[in-house]
């Protein structure tokens, strides 16, 4: 036998209906005489909330209705029928101003919501799909509710050096960092035509941080930094260049299997601000085979937790699993660590996938 299930808003929008009936049913049949009345007065207030103005207006002006009927049923004075009008209709006036007032902030909501998004996609705007030989895609799950930018960065830029890729986090989380996000990634836009070297480039980025001292970018220095990666791929993509700047190691999937690209002298996070600081180290140069993805992500990934405190590892997570896309892996991988978490959102999380033409 098959269940039927009852849509639980279907359920609460039916809530005045099934008030102004029982308040009339009440009126008619129950023992005291204006048991049914708190009900239809109710029933507008009700429909203010759960109901478009249009049916908390309609709503407002059954009860009135239902009301003087039942009273002219029972052969109730005058007086008495036109005070339980009032009391209906004066109920039903607030519940149609509480609409009102509702409709309004949600419209105001929505605005500043519009603006901040268009803002932050100003801040972050999705890379391109495809560039060159590569296939690409990105996913960003921002710490602090509500907010679609938070600490954690990524751009792509293509150059006459080649494609040029960063990844970086901010210190800290939130809102309170995207200044920082914009600085650095206005920076990179700018720097990426001009830095003929990828420790040039660091070197470059360093210097705009040091520069502007942006106020999250505090004085002391191990509180004040940018954990980065870049990356050069050349027009055949059959080699990749990676600088890490103080930043989780990238992974490159291919056939199945997933190997961490650990760096062989990582350099020290953008604003560190000391005399060694950026462009001792020198990139590592990697082979790509057609079909291989790199991924880029943040620490949101591998220092997310689940129950037990256990972090999150993409290399035994992602281990034989095949995707078609790198929109697919990037999906994937969110959902996998989102599943180990236990939905909890620890931190922002930024996730990065370059996939090789086959070809």
């Amino acid at each position: 036998m098959k269940r039927i299930r009852i849509d639980p808003v279907v359920m609460l929008r039916g809530m005045p209906t099934l008030m102004i009936a029982g308040g009339a049913a009440a009126d008619l049949l129950g023992p005291q005489p204006y048991v049914g009345l708190p009900f239809l007065a109710a029933a507008p207030l009700v429909a203010g909330v759960l109901l478009p103005w249009r049916s908390s207006a309609t709503t407002a002006a059954v009860a009135g209705v239902v009301s003087v009927g039942v009273d002219l049923l029972l052969r109730r004075a005058m007086t008495a029928v036109l005070v339980d009008l009032a009391i209906v209709l004066l109920v039903g006036v607030i519940g149609l101003w509480t609409k009102w007032l509702m409709d309004r902030q949600t419209h105001n909501l929505a605005v500043v919501r519009d603006i901040a998004e268009a803002a932050q996609r100003a801040v972050l705007p999705d890379p391109p799909t495809a560039l060159g030989p590569l296939q690409i895609a990105a996913r960003y799950e921002a710490a602090q509710a509500g907010a679609r930018v938070g600490g954690d960065l990524y751009a792509v830029r293509a150059t006459r050096f080649g494609i040029r890729v960063i990844i970086g986090d901010v210190r800290g989380k939130g809102l309170k960092a995207v200044s920082t996000v914009c600085l650095v990634i206005g920076a990179f836009r700018h720097e990426a035509e001009e830095a003929a070297t990828l420790p040039e480039l660091a070197d470059r980025l360093n210097a705009t941080l040091a520069r502007e001292r942006c106020p999250e970018l505090v004085d002391h220095l191990e509180e004040g930094f940018v954990t980065a990666l870049l990356v050069e791929i050349p027009p055949d993509a059959t080699k990749m260049s990676l600088l890490s700047l103080g930043h989780t190691p990238p992974y490159l999937l291919h056939a199945g299997r997933v190997a961490t690209l650990e760096p062989s002298a990582p350099d020290l996070p953008l604003g560190m601000d000391l005399p060694t600081a950026n462009g001792a180290a020198q990139p590592d140069t990697i082979d790509w085979p057609p079909g291989a993805t790199l991924l880029l992500v943040t620490d949101g990934i591998t220092e997310a937790r689940d129950q037990h405190g256990t972090f999150y590892d993409p290399s035994l997570g992602l281990a034989h699993a095949r995707h078609s896309s790198p929109h697919e892996l990037v999906n994937a991988l969110a959902h996998n660590v989102t599943r180990w978490t236990g939905r909890q959102c620890q931190d922002d999380m930024a996730i990065l996938a370059l996939a090789r033409n086959e070809t």
